[in-house]
């Protein structure tokens, strides 16, 4: 008869050693309170709690989002929603997206999004902005992330990145979106999304 380890829960997030290299079966087994991402093995801690820009922000892109899919397949979900993540057959990266959009809706189940979404945006913050322009942005081209969109919520800029034919993000534009503009979404042709109501006075107070 086979013998079938029990895992030992981890509650307190100094019994991790910051310098090995976990994966999602690890990280299922974590149990303490402070949110963390798994970014290639490693544990990377979130930011405390979204300022109010980031929420107005995420809530405005979020119900556009919503209201455009209602009548579709895809599905929109904003953080705390964990995205696994494979590279190079490791399952060693579990992210939690400002959004995520999921089309291919097999890729769901009770804990979240195994596989990469159609589209992804990340809100930036001080704190979060050098992970979300270079070590997300790798792994999201990597994984084949169809869009991918930067949102500076002070600045009131959307950086659109769309994978090209050779999977490799290429900016929609040179420069950025800003409030009084509308945004078309790459995926779905037709659809875009109104700066106007995104970017509103005092914000960055």
């Amino acid at each position: 008869m086979a013998i079938i380890q029990k895992q030992t829960m981890v509650t307190d997030i100094k019994q991790l050693n910051p310098n090995k290299r976990y994966t999602y079966a690890d990280y299922l087994t974590w149990r303490f309170d402070e949110m963390v991402e798994l970014i290639r093995g490693k544990i990377v801690r979130m930011a405390p709690a979204p300022n109010m820009p980031h929420q107005w922000v995420s809530t405005e892109l979020h119900f556009q989002i919503v209201e455009y899919l209602r009548e579709k397949k895809c599905r929109a979900f904003a953080a705390p929603f964990d995205v696994r993540l494979k590279r190079q057959g490791r399952e060693d990266t579990v992210v939690q997206p400002d959004l995520a959009i999921i089309c291919d809706l097999s890729k769901l189940d009770q804990r979240g999004c195994k596989g990469a979404p159609d589209w992804i945006i990340e809100i930036l913050s001080d704190s979060t902005s050098k992970k979300d322009l270079t070590d997300k942005f790798q792994i999201y081209q990597e994984v084949g992330v169809r869009e991918y969109w930067v949102v500076h919520p002070t600045e009131g800029t959307v950086l659109p990145y769309r994978l090209d034919e050779s999977g490799e993000y290429q900016l929609l534009r040179k420069t950025p979106f800003v409030k009084g503009e509308k945004v078309p979404v790459g995926i779905f042709p037709g659809f875009e999304i109104d700066l106007s109501d995104v970017f509103v006075q005092g914000l960055d107070l």
